[in-house]
């Protein structure tokens, strides 16, 4: 982990580094790389002055992504806030680049193309005055705010002198400065469509060890993961998805088939039957997948074949009205 000048060995949310676990897969002649990621500053929510800043509230109306009728729960819906960079905020940020492992030589890995820096945004984009950030809350009982578009790896006294130039940000408080991360991922070429290794049987690789990026692509993989690891302990067939069934089908396939060099995100544009797979018709693709597998009950399964057949019906009724023409 990289703050300004100063490393320091360490894993997830405070835990400790993942001494040797590298060494002991690579020495079975699995490969690997080395990518860095980002996180922000997090701020104290008693020292911001949040009349400063714009409001960004939450959807009033209900969304869910879930097909069943049966949920009414309303999570309670917390306000963001907005606001922007400005001149001397990247003047200060300009001083401490000489300190910065991204522009020092002292961060070597490729990092996430979508998900710049605000070093990095000012070194890109010299010509623009501000940079849009958002305030967001970490949950609903802590003070503690991550600030969404100031990923940076400065030292902290320059993050937090920077951001004091912001008028919402004058009384600044943080409970840690942003800092950038260098992580190993194995060479995915190396693994089954299932996931496991082609080197160690029984082995399976989901996520950023992979070399994606974001939270639903790690989900997507640890569900094919874990559903053939359980597939493999109690026998039966390996399951895959294809890449015209669903995206997680078309991220998996890119991994093992093309690799990666530089962290994957899943795009629209990654999948040629982008048509097919609509956020519509996901419980018709996936459903019955997820039934045989024991994922989805019985009930989820029969609202699913019930829309079917209507659909079925809807379709096949021109086409009679058609033919008794």
């Amino acid at each position: 982990m990289h703050v300004g000048r100063h490393k320091l060995p360490g894993g997830r949310m405070a835990e400790l580094a993942s001494y040797q676990l590298t060494e002991s897969i690579a020495r079975h002649g699995i490969t690997y790389g080395r990518m860095k990621t980002g996180t922000p500053v997090r701020i104290d929510a008693r020292s911001v002055h949040f009349d400063q800043m714009e409001t960004q509230d939450g959807e009033s109306d209900f969304h869910k992504f879930s097909f069943m009728n049966t949920s009414t729960h309303h999570l309670k819906q917390l306000q963001c806030w907005t606001c922007y960079t400005n001149e001397e905020v990247h003047r200060i940020l300009r001083e401490g680049l000489p300190d910065s492992p991204l522009f020092n030589g002292q961060i070597q890995s490729i990092g996430p193309r979508y998900c710049p820096s605000i070093e990095t945004k000012i070194v890109t984009f010299p010509d623009k005055d501000q940079h849009q950030l958002f305030l967001e809350p970490e949950g609903e009982t802590t003070q503690e705010l991550y600030l969404n578009g100031f990923s940076s790896s400065l030292p902290m006294e320059i993050q937090i002198a920077a951001l004091k130039q912001i008028p919402a940000f004058k009384d600044l408080v943080i409970y840690r400065p942003g800092y950038a991360i260098e992580y190993d991922y194995f060479d995915p070429t190396q693994l089954k469509h299932t996931l496991e290794s082609k080197i160690i049987k029984n082995l399976f690789f989901a996520g950023q060890v992979n070399g994606t990026t974001g939270y639903e692509e790690a989900g997507g993989q640890g569900l094919i993961a874990g559903i053939n690891a359980h597939i493999n302990c109690h026998g039966g067939e390996a399951f895959t998805l294809a890449r015209d069934e669903a995206y997680i089908g078309v991220l998996i396939d890119d991994l093992v088939t093309k690799g990666v060099d530089e962290p994957y995100r899943m795009f629209t544009s990654r999948a040629e039957y982008r048509i097919l797979l609509r956020m519509d018709d996901a419980d018709m693709r996936l459903t019955e997948k997820a039934f045989k597998l024991g994922l989805a009950k019985e009930d989820r399964y029969q609202l699913v074949r019930g829309k079917k057949e209507a659909v079925e019906q809807i379709i096949s009724f021109p086409q009679e009205l058609s033919s008794t023409d």
